[in-house]
């Protein structure tokens, strides 16, 4: 807290170096001098140069001019002390977000009052955007995560949004605003006050899922199927209450048959659908069996298609079981159904190769399609294969959470099986990367 406070004080020491109005005035003869001199430098470092570094540090020069042409080019916080002292003294509290303040130039803005001008403008602007976007979309962005993790919230403009804190008359309140509101997050955030007396990976764990959190959309839809991998559990939730829950099977270890974090949409059940094996599970699994057992085919109702694909036909041992629920979307996963119950009994459900089966599928396809069991039943026993739109779309998220809030509060943990908590971590802390490159050696990437 001590150091919080005398960091606190430091927005006032890099304003003084550009005192605006009100401020002790300079002779009159040199005020525009100085002004020009810095509009001056602010439109040579924005326009002039592929790539802007400020005492070593890399600044968002894209978001930068966005920012600045909504001002004129003109400098922004010489004018508008307490409003940088707000938004600073936020980001100085960013891991109270379990964000590392240096992310957001913190080491460097303590120093600040010692740069030209321009160049401490464009470092507290930048630190604040860069702030807005982390709360908004996340600090590590797509692009920088593993193929496997896709969500992302709808896009923001990160620039006007810090013009919304500007005129506000509590800026920091509104950047914070763009943090999730979820109760996990809430949840989280409060667990992270109290961090120092948990384990040293609770901790940890903490801060990952906080971020997981700012991947996902604001708000979440009111109606949604979530399913937590790290979990195996799928939740069906209506107007934001939990409705249904039910085990599910998840994919395994192996990095190429893990689950996927993504979102799609529940548009329709196939009912007795016929299975398209995945041509590396046919080329690797399939064929292999065929060639050592010729009535394999036979005994286990697939056929060969033109091309060379295999394809179980439909019926009550078909890998995808008696339905399974539409959802397009780029990992070809889906929820469905299958004939092996007896696998819901296990402690481990990690087996299968990445899609989602479900141990009551009937019941949830039931409350999507809005109708009687013994419809659901009806259909399946007439024994075709036919696909049924839901009378409205269903989006389901399917998430990595190994820390969440349950339905009843409480802050649960899963163990970080598919091993992805540490390469999320490490990019929240990039002064520990040598630490969780030592903890978790072999650790694949995206």
């Amino acid at each position: 807290m001590a150091l919080a406070a005398a960091c606190a004080l430091t927005p006032a020491a890099v304003l003084a170096a550009n005192p605006g109005p009100g401020a002790a005035d300079p002779p009159a003869t040199r005020a525009p001098t100085a002004a020009a001199s810095t509009d001056a430098a602010l439109g040579r470092l924005l326009n002039s140069t592929p790539e802007l570094i400020v005492t070593g540090r890399r600044l968002n020069l894209a978001l930068l001019r966005r920012f600045y042409a909504r001002h004129g080019v003109a400098p922004v916080w010489s004018t508008r002390k307490a409003q940088a002292n707000a938004l600073l003294n936020a980001v100085l509290h960013a891991s109270e977000h379990g964000l590392d303040p240096d992310l957001f130039h913190a080491d460097l803005l303590r120093s600040v009052a010692t740069l030209p001008p321009a160049y401490g403008e464009l470092l507290l602007s930048d630190a604040f955007l860069s702030y807005a976007d982390a709360l908004a979309r996340g600090a590590m962005p797509v692009e920088r995560r593993r193929d496997d993790e896709v969500l992302a919230p709808a896009p923001i403009d990160v620039a006007a949004a810090l013009d919304a804190a500007i005129a506000s008359p509590d800026p920091a309140a509104v950047i914070e605003a763009l943090a999730p509101a979820t109760p996990t997050y809430r949840l989280l955030r409060q667990a992270l006050q109290r961090s120092d007396a948990m384990p040293a990976d609770h901790r940890r764990a903490i801060e990952v899922n906080l971020e997981r959190e700012r991947w996902l959309p604001r708000p979440l839809p009111p109606d949604r199927v979530w399913v937590n991998a790290a979990d195996e559990q799928l939740v069906l939730y209506r107007n934001d209450q939990p409705v249904f829950s039910t085990k599910v099977i998840v994919g395994q270890d192996e990095q190429r048959n893990q689950s996927p974090e993504f979102a799609a949409t529940i548009t329709g059940i196939f009912f007795n659908p016929p299975w398209n094996i995945p041509p590396d599970i046919a080329t690797n699994e399939i064929l292999p069996k065929i060639n050592g057992d010729p009535n394999y085919l036979a005994r286990h109702n697939m056929v060969m298609l033109p091309g060379g694909g295999v394809q179980q036909l439909a019926g009550p041992n078909s890998g995808l079981g008696q339905l399974m629920f539409q959802m397009q979307n780029r990992f070809d996963v889906y929820l469905h159904d299958t004939p092996s119950k007896n696998l819901f009994g296990r402690t481990d459900r990690r087996i299968s190769h990445g899609c989602i089966r479900v141990e009551d599928p009937r019941e949830l396809a039931a409350l999507v399609m809005q109708q009687p069991i013994d419809a659901i039943d009806q259909k399946i026993a007439a024994g075709a294969t036919t696909l049924n739109a839901l009378p409205r779309p269903v989006p389901v998220f399917v998430v990595y959470q190994t820390a969440f809030a349950d339905d009843d509060g409480r802050l649960q943990f899963r163990p970080d099986v598919y091993r992805r908590d540490g390469e999320i971590w490490t990019y929240l802390h990039p002064d520990r990367r040598s630490l969780v490159q030592r903890d978790a050696s072999g650790q694949p990437g995206g």
